[in-house]
Formats: structure tokens, C-alpha cells, sequence
């Protein structure tokens, strides 16, 4: 069954009063799922059904259908509020990663100052026994350039955007920013089949119900090959999802019909398809540059220090008088520096995925840009199968004028109005005989 939220928003971008075809057009749902999600859905927030002198069927939902259903269903609620919930846990998720780069940072320059301290003091302790003109001992610390000033990294204001750049072109903050670094702002085309079933069904409704498999064709991915190309196989899944029939010319051209599409609620403004089914190039990432520079910065300085530690470390009896923090990073010191250096890997290796990915994208767009290109040079049968399919191109609209029953009203009221209704008709009729 299709899922409520996608019906639900579908019906809310249609105005609440809808047929299953125009469901299943919006959504890029299979028509049996629409249907059968429909009713469920109808049955749920008691919409009203329309039924025109012709059969056909229209549903009219009322405006607040989410707030019904929460109102109705355990389950809902609870959905809804896990979602509320994970969108927490997720940014905690999120930031977490920048976190954990900051204490590792934090950590490593802690042990190395305490080492050096440690170091200095046992040098010193050596200086005493010296002659006392050398005039004592000086404690040093070892100053490590870290890149930018730590601190300052984290000042929201401290990444200034050019003047020509708009503040909403990255809203991210800087702990988000290494999450995308690191992995990425997630698949742009994530609802790439749901576009293309929504580009299909709105070049459907666009022809009048009747479409040319050219027409279909720069939305698919996959044709086939051979005999199984030239035959058309690739339009059994389109004419499945929404319940189209192949009709036959008299010169053996086949046009595919879908009845359930070419019935609506109510004439719509129609918006002209896209000319292909176009997938997003993906991004290394959303953050802005500056970001970018910051969270690599960061990793290198993380990465370096604990190189620069594990030297340091060598010495096990420096580190054992150095204290207890010395120690526990001692302890988990590769920890530390495999998270370092996969804090930079793994961005490396995703950069050049990013840019295979890329490329695949790129061909299979130019490839669904040149099956559009045919239509703008047709030949002879393509014209041929077009003017065809005109003839049965069409629209039926479920007005309140043509309603033939609806759930809006009593039954007898509708017996009532409707015998007015007839009775108005024969004395228009028998008028105009008179006055002829």
C-alpha cells in the first residue's frame, strides 16, 4: 500500500478534491496502490465521494486530513514524534564527529605540554648538579603551530562570507560542516524514481491520456536491447503502473492509452513536462569553502600532533612521570591517530567516488537528451503514430454539474433536487417547442 504521507501531501498540492488518476499523476504512485491507498485514506477522515452521471469517481477530502489522523491514531502520534526526536538525534549525530576531532586535538596537545613539562623538569633536575654559575634552569615549552587560531574556529562569525555571496548560501555551522566533509550532504537523486514517475504521468496528462513510446523514453534508464527495444518492451512497466492500454492504427502504429489518467477532478492549469528525466550532479560537499579549509586545517593539525606524539611517547618512563592524563592518552593513542587519519582519507577517497559518480551521471543524462532530441526531428512513422493518438486524446472532468450522486447529502435530497432538476429541463424543453 502506498504510503499516507505521500497521498496525503499529493491531495494537499491538488486542493483536496481529486480522482485517483490524479493521485497517482502527482505522486507517481502505481495506480492499484493509489486506489487501494485512497480508500483507506478516505475511509480514515470520512472524505466525501463524488460520482458523475458517467461513473466516474471523485473524492473530497477535508482540509485538515494530517491533524484527523493524529487525532485517531496511536500510531501516528507516535510516528510523529519520533520523528521530532531522530531529527534531534540525528544533528547530535551530526556534530558528534566534530566533537570528538576537538577532544582528540585537545587531548594530544594536553599530553604533549605534560611530557614537556615532564622532560624539562628531568633536564633540569640534571642542570642543578652542574655548577651553580650557569645560573639555574629555565623551563620550555615547545609552541606547535596548530593553523588557524583553535578558538576561533568555532566563532560563528569568524569564516566571512564575500560580499557578492549570499548568507543562505551555507547555513551550516562549523560542527556540521565536518560531518559534510567527511561524508557528504546525502544522493541528490535519492527521489529520482519518484521524479520519474511524476515527469511520465505529467507527459500522460499533458498528450490527453495518449502517449508515443518517444515520448516516454528519455524518462527511463533502460531500453533494452535488440528486438526487445524495437518491439517497445520498455513501456509494459509504464502501461502496469498506471493501468494503459496499446491501441493499433490502421498503419500498424502503436499509441499507449491510460483512461484512468485522462479523468480529473477538476481542469487544472496544465504545466508543460520536462523534456528528459535530468539527474543532480553530486556535491563533495555543502559547506562552504572556508569551512572546508577550517575542517581540513583542523584534521592536519590533529594528524601532525599525533605523529608528533607518538615520538614523544617512545619514552615510557617520561610518560609514566609526566601523570595520569599523559598516560591514558598513552593508552589509547592509536585510537587517536586512526581517527586522525581517517578523518582525512576517507574525504580523500569520497572526492574521487564523487567524481566517478559524476561522470556516470553525465553520460546517462546525454543519453536520455538525445531520445528527447528525436521528437524534435520527427520522421514519418513517429508522425504518423502522433497524429493517431490525437484522435483519442481527451479529458473528462468531474464537475458538480454532471454529479450524478454524492455523499456530501442525503440520498433523498439528491432524489429531490435531482427530479427538479429533470423537471426544469422538460419545461425548457417544452418552451422552446411552443415558441418555435
Amino acid at each position: 500500500m502506498a504510503d499516507t504521507n505521500v497521498l496525503i501531501k499529493a491531495i494537499e498540492r491538488l486542493d483536496h478534491r481529486v480522482t485517483i488518476g490524479d493521485v497517482a499523476a502527482e505522486a507517481g504512485l502505481p495506480l492499484h496502490e493509489a486506489q487501494q491507498g485512497m480508500l483507506t485514506l478516505a475511509s480514515e477522515v470520512q472524505a466525501h465521494l463524488q460520482v458523475s452521471e458517467t461513473g466516474e469517481i471523485a473524492y473530497v477530502f477535508p482540509k485538515n486530513i494530517q491533524g484527523i489522523l493524529l487525532s485517531k491514531s496511536w500510531k501516528l502520534r507516535w510516528q510523529a514524534t519520533w520523528e521530532k526526536v531522530w531529527r534531534i538525534l540525528f544533528y547530535l549525530i551530526r556534530i558528534s564527529f566534530g566533537i570528538v576531532l576537538i577532544l582528540s586535538l585537545v587531548l594530544i596537545v594536553l599530553a604533549i605540554i605534560a611530557i614537556s613539562i615532564a622532560a624539562t623538569a628531568a633536564s633540569q633536575q640534571g642542570d642543578d648538579r652542574r655548577d651553580s654559575r650557569s645560573g639555574g634552569g629555565m623551563i620550555f615549552i615547545p609552541r606547535m603551530w596548530l593553523g588557524p587560531d583553535l578558538f576561533r574556529m568555532f566563532d560563528y562569525r569568524y569564516y566571512r562570507r564575500p560580499a557578492a555571496q549570499p548568507a543562505s548560501d551555507s547555513k551550516m555551522n562549523f560542527l556540521e560542516a565536518i560531518f559534510s566533509f567527511l561524508f557528504g550532504d546525502g544522493d541528490p537523486n535519492a527521489d529520482l524514481e519518484e521524479r520519474r514517475w511524476q515527469a511520465i504521468a505529467s507527459v500522460v496528462k499533458a498528450s490527453g491520456g495518449v502517449v508515443v513510446a518517444e515520448q516516454v523514453a528519455p524518462f527511463l534508464s533502460d531500453l533494452g536491447q535488440g528486438w526487445s527495444k524495437e518491439f517497445e518492451d520498455f513501456m509494459i512497466p509504464v502501461l502496469s503502473r498506471f493501468n494503459g492500454v496499446p491501441q493499433v492504427s490502421a498503419e500498424g502504429g502503436i499509441v499507449y492509452q491510460f483512461p484512468e489518467l485522462q479523468v480529473t477532478a477538476q481542469e487544472r492549469k496544465r504545466i508543460s513536462p520536462p523534456q528528459f528525466l535530468q539527474e543532480l550532479p553530486r556535491k563533495f560537499s555543502n559547506a562552504s569553502s572556508g569551512q572546508i579549509m577550517g575542517a581540513i586545517a583542523l584534521g592536519s593539525a590533529n594528524l601532525i600532533a599525533a605523529l608528533a606524539l607518538g615520538s614523544m611517547l617512545q619514552d615510557q618512563a617520561l610518560v609514566a612521570s609526566a601523570g595520569e592524563l599523559a598516560i591514558f592518552v598513552s593508552s589509547i593513542y592509536w585510537l587517536l591517530l586512526g581517527y586522525g587519519s581517517a578523518f582525512l582519507g576517507i574525504p580523500i577517497v569520497r572526492y574521487f567516488w564523487v567524481q566517478r559518480q559524476n561522470s556516470k551521471i553525465t553520460r546517462r543524462n546525454q543519453e536520455r537528451e538525445q531520445r528527447a532530441e528525436v521528437l524534435a526531428q520527427l520522421d514519418d512513422p513517429v508522425r504518423e503514430k502522433l497524429s493517431f493518438a490525437q484522435t483519442l486524446a481527451g479529458q473528462t472532468i468531474v464537475t458538480a454539474e454532471n454529479l450524478a450522486y454524492t455523499t456530501e447529502t442525503d440520498l433523498t435530497d439528491q432524489e429531490i433536487a435531482n427530479k427538479d432538476k429533470i423537471d426544469e429541463e422538460w419545461r425548457q424543453l417544452i418552451e422552446r417547442r411552443q415558441s418555435s
